[in-house]
């Protein structure tokens, strides 16, 4: 039987467990929880329903020490070939303590599937702790997803459920959910549930399932503010004070300051050429480089650093820093000095 790898991606980890290809203990910590808490139950799913009350063992760190995680390790299956331990929110055991696990994982149980957890924890407690596993063991590491991962991600997941989506309703989905890949999955899984297979997912789709509006969403309000077009930006923010719950204003604000930090690379990249420019940007058709082909003629680089200025002027003002404005006035004022936006910096020196 192969060996497990010692570094994997989520891909060949979750392969690897289905297989029975298991190292005596794993330690799986990161930023996103999501990849974490699929992974313990792949883990828990190892022992069958009927066999866990003996053989499924969930501790935490709050309220175990190392000398019982150990002990509990140390114990045999009953009437099966092996045992699982999992050690949850490990991060909670302070770095001395966790390190104390490093004799056992030098010696491990053969009987014994260790999983140490650390849900969210950037860094590994425990040096010793890690060098050991990184021995004897499997390390994996669960990182956020960047903005666009996030479309690749939502792409991938689509087309795995034989379906298909317009560029439209892909962009609403990614405004929706941002980086949350809980939120991603029981939306995705809303849509395949309601779609047959081979079906396409438009925004009336999304709207439907979903709950986004096709028309007063993120995706519109920069298209509004490429385009500038007056009306339609001001609409926009309309409905979205209006319906605060599921609009607010920290989404739109990042999704807009994406938008013209694009811009900026989109208008200074040497190689002005549709495949150049969606190298720059990370994109994947020529329908999303329409938009940032609109905004470069309304735009201009100067224009943009103005841009810049009242996203940033937004964000202080909405922590309360020099003003007591609300949230929507303070997003209809952002709106206005980008629609206004004529490069002229010196009005903000």
């Amino acid at each position: 039987m192969a060996n497990p790898t010692p570094n994997p991606s989520y891909t060949v980890l979750t392969r690897e467990i289905q297989a029975g290809t298991l190292a005596p203990v794993y330690l799986l910590y990161g930023e996103e929880g999501y990849f974490v808490d699929c992974l313990v139950k792949m883990f828990e799913d190892l022992v069958a329903p009927e066999d866990r009350d003996f053989n499924l063992y969930n501790m935490y760190g709050q309220e175990s020490t190392a000398p019982m995680v150990i002990e509990t390790c140390h114990r045999y299956p009953m009437m099966a070939d092996r045992q699982v331990v999992i050690l949850r929110e490990a991060g909670a055991m302070n770095g001395n303590e966790i390190n104390k696990l490093a004799p056992y994982i030098e010696h491990p149980t053969a009987s014994t599937v260790l999983v140490i957890a650390m849900r969210g924890q950037k860094e590994v407690k425990g040096k010793e702790l890690l060098a050991a596993i990184k021995k004897h063991g499997v390390v994996y590491e669960s990182k956020k997803l960047n903005d666009r991962d996030i479309v690749t991600y939502i792409s991938r997941m689509i087309a795995d459920n034989r379906l298909n989506i317009e560029p439209k309703g892909l962009a609403m989905l990614r405004d929706f959910v941002g980086n949350d890949l809980s939120r991603i999955h029981n939306e995705v899984n809303k849509l395949c549930v309601a779609l047959p297979a081979g079906a396409t997912i438009t925004p009336e789709v999304v709207e439907k399932h979903v709950g986004i509006s096709k028309d007063y969403n993120n995706f519109e309000l920069v298209d509004a503010l490429a385009e500038k077009n007056v009306a339609k930006a001001f609409t926009i923010v309309s409905y979205f004070a209006a319906n605060p719950k599921d609009n607010p204003t920290v989404v739109t604000v990042t999704q807009v300051f994406n938008f013209f930090s694009n811009l900026m690379i989109f208008l200074f990249n040497p190689d002005k050429t549709p495949e150049g420019q969606k190298k720059a940007l990370g994109l994947k058709s020529d329908w999303q480089l329409k938009k940032y082909v609109a905004a470069a003629r309304n735009y201009n680089a100067r224009s943009v650093i103005e841009v810049i200025g009242a996203i940033r002027r937004m964000d202080t003002r909405s922590k309360g820093i020099g003003s007591r404005a609300g949230q929507y006035d303070l997003l209809r004022d952002m709106v206005f000095n980008i629609l206004a936006a004529r490069g002229n910096l010196a009005e903000y020196e």
